[in-house]
């Protein structure tokens, strides 16, 4: 148990001193192996994690989801998303906001990238609101809650990885992000309206839509159904598996961006770079977890936990709070991913022991980690703003997504007093 505290103290401080969180985990799942077993068995560990990793069939989902990304993103559907919010909720005070919101929302469902949602949002949807005149951490808030929700709605990077790493069905996974997603969506509105009433000089209303814009404005989003419907149908029907369904999204996205004249050799090959560069970070970080894991392991740390949890007399409902309360600790100082991936191995068994549903409980892992991407100090949502609106502080866009924070915790509340919102969906899952 000392051991691995050790170890989680050594590679929280190679994170500090700048040490990218891919090596850090490495280097000490590595390193203590070697201490533990010695050099010719931790080497054989390395080579066999990182082969393991990237010959796995499943992971190829990955790479696939985030390539659908980036060609959505040139085919600037999330533009059409933005007009459609727009034009039937902008011209209510916070409407932009709440559009914004509804936008974030909508190109979730097609892209699996908390961060890229919010980067893409912001181009799309910050000129608008600094036209009306909102309120630059207000309009920059709304936007870094909204990209939160890339990690939830399927199709999810996130989903995937735990999904392998827990042996649980990732079909039925990007089912249970459904629900807790809408949620989400209508909490955070809620949260704009109430804001709103209290300091109404934030969002003031935009101009109104007559009604035959707005059904036009509709035609943008058919896009984007169309492509959600056939990925995530397709999965929930059994029709597809997420790899296939995975592929054919990126095929999709790749003929919305020629359809929309978007794609030239330049972009298609800044597109295919940007996908791997992503993808390869992705992989990194998760042939760095699984060493540290395998080091967590070997040092006993999950049967500690579990004997830990027995001796102390709490109930299955007080060791989830526990966990919830470590995950917002740890998300102040570790980037999203690498804290789920991180943790997993740790959690998971603990968890499945007291019976709890590891369906529900990566549901909630996700919006525990929601809340990590836009609250301080890291707060990887709220820096993606500040590097792209570089006249908004980080102060001012930390004191805007406070409104969204509380709206979290509320959701995190009932998902976890009610797991049949998670559950519900992946009930009818086939596979």
């Amino acid at each position: 148990m000392t051991e691995a505290l050790i170890a989680f103290a050594v590679m929280l401080a190679l994170t500090f001193l700048r040490v990218p969180i891919a090596f850090a985990m490495a280097i000490v799942g590595a390193g203590g192996f070697a201490l533990l077993r010695g050099i010719e068995p931790a080497l054989a560990l390395v080579g066999q994690v990182s082969r393991d990793t990237v010959m796995t069939a499943d992971l190829s989902v990955v790479p696939l989801f985030v390539l659908m990304g980036n060609f959505v993103s040139q085919a600037r559907l999330s533009e059409g998303l933005f007009a459609a919010s727009h034009a039937f909720l902008g011209h209510r005070r916070g409407g932009l906001a709440m559009a914004t919101v509804v936008a974030c929302g909508g190109f979730s469902s097609i892209c699996g990238s908390s961060i890229a949602t919010a980067a893409t949002m912001a181009k799309v949807a910050m000129p608008s609101m600094r036209k009306f005149g909102y309120d630059p951490g207000f309009a920059a808030g709304s936007i870094a809650a909204g990209g939160t929700l890339g990690i939830l709605i399927p199709p999810s990077v996130v989903f995937v990885f735990y999904g392998l790493m827990t042996g649980t069905s990732i079909s039925k996974l990007f089912a249970a992000g459904i629900l807790p997603g809408i949620l989400g969506i209508l909490l955070y509105i809620a949260a704009v309206q109430i804001t709103i009433r209290i300091r109404p000089s934030l969002g003031p209303p935009a101009e109104r839509t007559p009604w035959p814009e707005r059904w036009r404005a509709l035609s943008g989003v058919l896009g984007v159904v169309a492509l959600f419907v056939v990925v995530i149908g397709g999965i929930y029907l059994g029709i597809f598996t997420p790899t296939e369904a995975a592929g054919i999204g990126a095929f999709g996205g790749f003929l919305f961006a020629l359809a929309k004249r978007s794609l030239t050799f330049a972009s298609l090959r800044e597109t295919l770079v940007e996908t791997a560069v992503t993808s390869t970070i992705l992989f990194a970080v998760l042939i760095g977890a699984l060493l540290f894991a395998n080091l967590v392991n070997a040092l006993g740390l999950p049967a500690a936990l579990q004997a830990m949890v027995k001796e102390s007399g709490l109930g299955p409902m007080g060791v989830i709070l526990l966990i919830l309360m470590i995950y917002i600790v740890l998300g102040c100082v570790l980037e999203s991913m690498s804290m789920i991936i991180l943790t997993i191995p740790v959690f998971v068994p603990l968890v499945d022991s007291l019976g709890f549903n590891l369906i529900w409980f990566g549901v909630i892992v996700v919006v525990v980690t929601e809340i990590a991407l836009i609250t301080p100090p890291v707060g990887m949502n709220v820096f993606v703003l500040r590097s792209l609106l570089r006249d908004v502080s980080t102060g001012s866009i930390f004191s805007g997504v406070m409104p969204f924070v509380a709206a979290d915790i509320v959701r995190l509340a009932v998902l976890v007093l009610i797991p049949a919102i998670s559950l519900f969906l992946p009930s009818f899952v086939r596979n």
